[in-house]
């Protein structure tokens, strides 16, 4: 065999595929066993291989699992549906041993450990034998690299990946990320978006599942995650924690509201955010095709953090009632608009980030606009405002 060429190929599935080199090794020596077993093995035989990759050299065994008369199936005995049950076995000389036997060679041995026998070694394989090696490996090779690709994305999720437009089939976006496509779906994207093929479009990582079917890596443009880690990308004081992230409200492709917080003294986390003349908070808006986004200071304090949460509304006063949970907000006569917003958005979303029920009251006492935990609004004059 020629060892270079073996640790040459080796190298470069590590590299091309991501695929550990025990991964591989073990693919090869899980094929040389299936290849001397189809040549020389027996029914139920467990024959397991040790290729050496500084010598060449393979040795074989032959694997028997110590078994006691409690694990055994009696010859006229049936199947048995009883979960609870154990699950006994039908002794055969080639895959068991019993107890008795294995404490010759053994005396520590107990129930269900296994007995090594060496094999004698084989170089040549028959023509079946050889293809039944070659599609061990591939399987093996596949499953470690589909094992390597889940970990390495699995590893990604609730992080901005960047990948290129492939296709679209029935509104879904497929953006092809290297390693896999990715599915964008029609309800992560962000409302009134356009895809075009062979563009490269960013998203968060939102769920990485396994099935039967393959792995599934979905992408989203509309999760509130995306904007929290587009500020990280772009705000180096919330990568180091200095600011820290309290609270996202989002409706994506329209507006958004962020509580941010500094944990160091001196450091204006709204200020941070936005950036000098507005260039951090410029480049995320565009990044979102335009979604308005409202920065503000979070507070311990529920009255304070409300009256910030309806930003850009100016608020008269705050009274809270901790135990339902519920804020009455009175405001001048000319900042009701602006506190229930256009089709009751602003409120809305203050509803969402700070998980109060707000109550919007005009100087005189009158409830204006009363919007609950889902952001639903009853409000008499909501069209006009």
């Amino acid at each position: 065999m020629d060892l270079k060429a073996l640790q040459s190929a080796l190298e470069q599935l590590e590299e091309e595929k991501n695929i550990s080199r025990e991964k591989i090794l073990e693919a090869i020596q899980d094929a040389l066993a299936a290849a001397y077993k189809k040549d020389c093995g027996k029914k139920g035989q467990i024959v397991r291989a040790v290729f050496d990759m500084t010598t060449g050299e393979t040795s074989f065994s032959q694997i028997k699992i110590v078994v006691d008369e409690s694990m055994l199936k009696p010859e006229d005995e049936t199947e048995t549906s009883d979960v609870n049950e154990p699950k006994k076995v039908r002794f055969n000389p080639e895959h068991h041993i019993m107890i008795e036997e294995a404490k010759k060679i053994k005396k520590t041995v107990k129930p269900g450990d296994e007995i090594v026998f060496p094999l004698e070694s084989k170089k040549d394989y028959g023509r079946i034998a050889a293809q039944t090696a070659k599609q061990v490996i591939i399987q093996k090779i596949k499953e470690a690299e589909r094992e390597s690709t889940f970990e390495e994305f699995k590893t990604k999720q609730g992080q901005i990946i960047t990948g290129i437009v492939q296709r679209i089939e029935n509104n879904n976006v497929f953006v092809d990320l290297g390693r896999i496509t990715a599915i964008l779906p029609r309800d992560e994207q962000i409302r009134g978006e356009r895809y075009r093929i062979s563009e490269r479009v960013k998203a968060v990582v939102f769920l990485v599942e396994e099935s039967s079917r393959g792995i599934g890596v979905f992408l989203s443009r509309s999760h509130p995650k995306f904007i929290s880690e587009l500020f990280r990308l772009e705000v180096p004081e919330i990568g180091n924690g200095i600011v820290e992230i309290k609270s996202i409200a989002r409706e994506a492709g329209s507006r958004s509201k962020i509580a941010v917080i500094s944990n160091e003294n001196g450091v204006d986390p709204v200020g941070s955010c936005v950036g000098q003349k507005g260039t951090r908070i410029n480049t995320i808006i565009a990044e979102l095709g335009g979604e308005k986004i409202d920065v503000i200071q979070w507070s311990e304090n529920p009255e304070e953090f409300i009256s910030h949460s309806l930003s850009p509304a100016k608020i008269l006063e705050v009274e809270t009632n901790e135990k339902i949970r519920e804020a009455k907000v009175m405001v001048d006569d000319d900042q009701l608009s602006l506190a229930i917003g256009k089709g009751g958005q602003n409120v809305r979303l203050a509803v969402k980030l700070t998980g109060w029920k707000l109550d919007i009251r005009s100087r005189e006492g009158k409830s204006v606009a009363k919007a609950n935990e889902e952001g639903e609004i009853e409000s008499e004059d909501l069209n006009k405002k």
